[in-house]
């Protein structure tokens, strides 16, 4: 695996950072951008979303099929995503574009057209994305789940509030990004197949010079409670359960992310084969690792009926409170090598090895080699993930219901 990070800091404080892949003939990279949903100020809930669409609807003096054009044109596949620190926007593409597709975000994030045209346009769809989650409860119980967990504003909603959204202003809108577009505080990552000398003197003549923004971080403030209940007609009841557990800096990370995997890494783990295939009292259910810089949890989704929602609720509390119960060598071995599949896998992946550098420099200070994560997963034993599971007992779950009834808890 490969085990060098290209680094490098511009006067400005843009941060610079690299994982070459030589065996491909790609090359991903992104831009962080310090304006995700929890930083932006009280009243602007979905403003990120709406930023993260009308910066690309025209660059430069580019219109924004012009600049659509331009980009499709180099055959490369755009992504951006709203975070709660961040809003990442970048693109995997031929290694051979890479200095032209630079170029043309640099226009993006440096010159964006900002019209209200397109202003109104991104503004509607955001509304609609919003208003869709009327059709997807599950995405809406879990979107409701981090709120409630996290403390306020960062379990904020990515997607923002209708409500919100439609006060938003295309003139609140260039404020924001004048403010929160803070290069000092932005994060570029690429890996795949570049030469960071040349990348490092592009980006360094494209952003250097740029004057930083300036914003203060809001100030948290305890979540909103234990249980939250949202009444829908549907036949379904969707339950979201999340409880505490070690951040990423933690030195029982790896003890954390293997226990997780016994709960939920596949048909065999024990939510799937105790909640399911025993007791048949959901048709999907599973557990995952989520974090933050601030704080970390596992974050759990149950699809039930009405008549089979609370004793759902109670098999899977109880799941995760007799976690350290047997624990033995089979489970831990069957975890690690759930956990080491998915890092090969992102391994052979430039975009996910963009997104991941980047995460890891945010959260950590420090970008972890591929074989530094290996071997920590390969270090975790029966004993450490019982002493970890001891010492961190699941006492207090935040839980969001979406359905016809409520549940006692």
């Amino acid at each position: 695996m490969v085990d060098k990070i290209d680094k490098h800091i511009l006067r400005n404080g843009m941060i610079l950072l690299g994982e070459p892949m030589d065996a491909v003939g790609s090359v991903a990279f992104s831009f962080m951008l310090p304006a995700g949903a929890a930083i932006l100020a009280s009243g602007c809930c979905g403003a990120s979303n709406v930023i993260a669409d009308w910066i690309s609807r025209g660059a430069a003096g580019k219109s924004s099929k012009e600049l659509c054009d331009a980009l499709d044109g180099l055959g490369l596949h755009r992504a951006s995503c709203v975070g709660s620190s961040h809003i990442t926007v970048g693109a995997v593409l031929e290694a051979g574009n890479l200095h032209r597709a630079l170029d043309l975000y640099g226009e993006i994030i440096c010159s964006p057209n900002l019209e209200q045209d397109q202003f109104e346009l991104a503004q509607h769809l955001a509304i609609d994305s919003v208003r869709a989650l009327d059709d997807d409860p599950h995405q809406r119980v879990m979107l409701k789940l981090k709120e409630q967990f996290y403390p306020y504003p960062l379990g904020r909603s990515t997607l923002g509030s209708v409500e919100e959204l439609q006060r938003l202003t295309a003139k609140r809108a260039k404020k924001i990004i004048q403010s929160y577009f803070d290069l000092s505080q932005t994060i570029f990552t690429v890996a795949g197949k570049y030469n960071f000398d040349e990348v490092c003197r592009q980006i360094n003549s494209l952003f250097d010079l740029r004057q930083q923004g300036g914003f203060e971080t809001p100030v948290t403030q305890a979540g909103p409670g234990r249980y939250t209940h949202i009444n829908n007609d549907g036949a379904q009841v969707h339950i979201g359960l999340m409880t505490e557990t070690v951040k990423p800096n933690d030195k029982s990370y790896y003890d954390a992310r293997v226990a997780v995997s016994i709960l939920s890494g596949g048909m065999s783990a024990r939510l799937f084969t105790e909640v399911r295939e025993k007791r048949g009292l959901c048709y999907a259910i599973g557990a995952g690792y989520h974090c933050l810089k601030q704080a970390a949890g596992i974050m759990c989704y149950a699809g039930t009926t009405p008549d089979k929602a609370q004793e759902t609720i109670k098999v899977i509390i109880g799941q995760f409170n007799h976690l350290c119960e047997g624990i033995n060598e089979e489970e831990i071995n069957r975890a690690k090598a759930g956990l080491k599949s998915a890092l090969i896998l992102q391994s052979e992946s430039t975009s996910s090895r963009a997104g991941a550098i980047g995460s890891d420099y945010y959260m950590l200070g420090r970008v972890r080699s591929l074989d530094e994560i290996k071997d920590s997963i390969e270090e975790t034993t029966v004993d450490s993930v019982r002493q970890f599971l001891a010492n961190n007992k699941f006492n207090d779950f935040t839980v969001v219901t979406v359905g016809p009834k409520q549940i006692d808890i």
